[in-house]
């Protein structure tokens, strides 16, 4: 069986790499990876990381990039490889534009797609704006839906999908993290630690998405400012490079008591930074289900989510973007110990680390799952 791994950004680059170690193992399988490059250097890292060296690199990244021209260019660059390749199944993870597109084109080529992460839904298109919608495109085509949990199946099976292609899997970012959390400590973040947190709590923030873009970064920002005044609370923050990111963090930011400006970090460096944190305040998807395996309270930057199993579990709560909420927020769990020890002690809701086994077991045991 030929099987195509598709992926073009940090997140799919982790959440896909259990699944293409497995599949370049399994001798009943010919697999091959394409990778868009979605963004450029932030998936080399994990590339790098994993081992994994792509068959096909379309090198699709360009500055100040439109989703349109990002989608045309997928559209015109992806098809020569399933040309070639003719893979019987193509996998792709999650909810980006590389996703919808690839689904697309096997659509129009008759190839069956598997969707890895699938059945995630907010409800609202334009929250997260645009993965709600290309999650929903992705859906729609999906030959075999890898759900990650109850929850996101019973979201397929409202839509009308036929449970006989449905697989709860588990999410297969438990599976990474266990990975890279065993690997060395990178100096970077034993120096950080050394040199700037030797007293106090530990706040990470990350925070780069498209919908808090203006008004919700500015309240972002001016949380973290008067969080920064507290008595022993150190807050490190790496930054993405996005300027609508990069303008209001650095100009309300920069040069602040008790605020780390980091550049945007490597997977590695940052999951260990993560260990090292008391609490987490992020707009990030990823660490929504990262976080919990490490016991560690995160307050979620946003309206919605589509991984509302966490929340349900208490292991991360919504806040949104108001300053007064996510400080209120932030100093009750910091001071509240009884509250701080309910959310990290709740049981991680996202699986047990063994994902990408079901999901290749079941690709080489139902190789013509429509049938």
């Amino acid at each position: 069986m030929k099987i195509l791994s598709v992926f073009g950004t940090r997140p799919e680059a982790v959440k896909m790499a259990p699944v293409v170690k497995l599949l370049k193992e399994a001798t009943d399988v010919e697999s091959r990876v394409c990778v868009t490059a979605q963004h450029r250097q932030m998936l080399d890292q994990v590339l790098e990381l994993f081992n994994i060296t792509p068959d096909y690199d379309l090198d699709l990244m360009k500055d100040n990039q439109t989703l349109s021209s990002l989608s045309a260019s997928i559209f015109t660059d992806l098809e020569p490889v399933l040309k070639d390749f003719q893979p019987d199944w193509v996998l792709a993870q999650g909810d980006t534009t590389t996703v919808a597109i690839t689904s697309l084109l096997c659509y129009y080529h008759k190839i069956k797609f598997g969707h890895v992460e699938a059945g995630l839904r907010t409800h609202d298109k334009w929250a997260p704006f645009p993965e709600e919608i290309n999650r929903r495109i992705a859906g729609a085509i999906a030959d075999l839906h890898f759900a990650p949990t109850a929850w996101s199946k019973d979201n397929l099976l409202k839509e009308g999908v036929d449970e006989n292609i449905i697989k709860v899997t588990g999410n297969t970012v438990i599976d990474a993290l266990q990975f890279v959390s065993k690997q060395p400590e990178p100096k970077e973040i034993s120096e950080l630690v050394t040199n700037k947190l030797t007293t106090g709590k530990l706040i990470l923030v990350t925070a780069h998405r498209r919908e808090n873009f203006g008004a919700g970064m500015e309240n972002i920002c001016h949380a973290l400012l008067d969080l920064s005044k507290e008595k022993d609370i150190q807050i490190v923050y790496p930054v993405h490079l996005n300027p609508n990111v990069q303008e209001p963090v650095n100009r309300l930011l920069k040069d602040v008591e008790n605020i780390t400006l980091l550049p945007p970090l490597d997977y590695l460096p940052l999951v260990h930074l993560m260990k090292h944190a008391t609490l987490i305040l992020t707009d990030s998807g990823g660490i929504q289900e990262e976080a919990p395996a490490f016991g560690i309270p995160t307050l979620v930057l946003r309206d919605v989510t589509e991984r509302p199993e966490g929340v349900a579990a208490g292991t991360v709560k919504l806040v949104g973007t108001e300053s007064s909420r996510i400080k209120q927020e932030a100093k009750r769990l910091l001071e509240d110990q009884s509250e701080y020890q309910k959310m990290s002690k709740a049981a991680n809701p996202y699986g047990d680390g063994h994902a990408a086994e079901r999901i290749v077991a079941h690709l080489t045991q139902k190789q013509d799952i429509s049938s």
